[in-house]
């Protein structure tokens, strides 16, 4: 069964039961994705390692660069 086939199903029964429908599947994916960042940051500052952002450093490594 797929996940988009058991949401269905979810919601299906959810409204049977006069219960609110589940979120949608994916739905709060880039919020988990935050959440890991900032556990990863806070776990990094608890050891004593800096907390870095390293896309954003090296793009801005990057446009400092002299050409």
């Amino acid at each position: 069964m797929s996940s988009t086939q058991q949401y269905l199903l979810d919601t299906y029964r959810a409204r049977s039961l006069g219960e609110p429908a589940p979120p949608a599947p994916g739905r709060h994916d880039w919020q988990v994705v935050r959440e890991w960042r900032d556990e990863r940051h806070f776990r990094a500052v608890l050891a004593g390692r800096p907390a870095r952002h390293r896309f954003r450093d090296a793009l801005s490594r990057w446009r400092r660069r002299p050409t």
